[in-house]
């Protein structure tokens, strides 16, 4: 080989060597925190990443789970997080405790919420009124439990007439069936699955979803810390065209997000996953409007009216505008925000 072609060859390789460190240098890493376990409805995040999308928008992107939305909220206000998942009912109440550190939501991903109360139909509990002078077991932390005060107004329940009792999660669902409590709060696909494993199916189940009870709630949405919505606009829109693309390919094909999440969570039961990530995608996801309008945005006065509901249920004294809790700016396109 000449010493012209061994030049000719070591720049080749040199550029190749420069444009290479350029593109990895030019992807932006963002940490992303789960509201919760790596469980069915987190599969279609980690399924954005298995099949590149966050790469194809420059993005290095870090998903880790969560510990509740309290949890996931306090992390991006700390900055420990440039990204989180959580309920944006949570973000209003952190907002009206933390003014000072007050955060706004930027994507709304679950159109309909899951907040529900469940009973077994052996303890005779069939409407709201059968709850008073029952005993509720919750998380603390739990997002059902923290707005049964508007569940309670809205269904004209004295707040008085029930008695709560704290446990851990795991706990939870197994208080119920062995009756220690007469009634549990929880996430509509978390807790129905987790007493499906205690052997308890549907069909022994009363169920009160909040959304059947005139509280018209958003669920959960994507907020960004100030700095990110401050620096960084473009790479939070690729963000959420990512997102999009993750929640579009594991609504065509649930199964293939559900092996994405086994392969970061290998002890999961994928089947029970895959229950979970459908109910998921057919009560809080896929919705007319959601389908006509495409994932992400809220409407005003929907979100005002929830807004006050938030406000009953936690005693707010100065009660929050729609854009003081969430922002359309990074909104991506129509067509990057469609799901079917």
């Amino acid at each position: 080989m000449t010493t012209f072609t061994n030049r000719l060859l070591g720049a080749a390789v040199g550029a190749a060597f420069a444009l290479g460190a350029h593109s990895a240098m030019a992807e932006m890493a963002i940490k992303f925190s789960l509201d919760w376990k790596y469980e069915g409805p987190a599969a279609p995040y980690l399924l954005a990443k298995k099949n590149g999308y966050f790469d194809e928008e420059g993005l290095d992107v870090t998903i880790d789970s969560g510990n509740g939305s309290v949890g996931a909220i306090t992390r991006v206000a700390s900055g420990a997080y440039d990204v989180s998942l959580a309920d944006i009912n949570s973000l209003v109440e952190f907002n009206a405790s933390n003014p000072d550190r007050a955060m706004k939501s930027i994507f709304m991903v679950y159109d309909r919420p899951p907040f529900a109360l469940f009973m077994l139909k052996k303890s005779g509990i069939t409407k709201p009124e059968d709850l008073i002078g029952k005993t509720l077991g919750a998380p603390v932390f739990d997002a059902s439990r923290k707005l049964y005060p508007a569940f309670a107004s809205a269904t004209g329940l004295d707040l008085d007439a029930v008695t709560w009792e704290s446990m851990d999660p795991p706990l939870r669902e197994p208080m119920l069936v062995r009756g220690d409590v007469d009634a549990i709060s929880g996430h509509y696909f978390t807790s129905v699955l987790n007493l499906q494993a205690q052997g308890i199916t549907k069909d022994d189940l009363t169920v009160f979803q909040y959304k059947d009870f005139g509280m018209d709630f958003y669920g959960n949405g994507l907020l960004a810390s100030p700095e990110m919505m401050e620096d960084h606009p473009e790479e939070l829109r690729a963000f959420l065209r990512g997102v999009v693309k993750g929640w579009r390919a594991a609504i065509a094909d649930p199964a293939s997000a559900i092996a994405a999440l086994k392969e970061v969570d290998p002890l999961i039961d994928s089947d029970l996953e895959l229950q979970r990530l459908q109910m998921a995608i057919d009560e809080n996801v896929v919705t007319p409007d959601s389908i006509a309008n495409g994932m992400g945005l809220v409407k005003t006065d929907r979100m005002a009216k929830a807004i006050d509901q938030v406000a009953l249920a936690f005693g707010f004294e100065n009660k929050p505008t729609v854009g003081d809790v969430f922002t359309d700016i990074f909104m991506p396109g129509e067509e990057d925000r469609k799901i079917k």
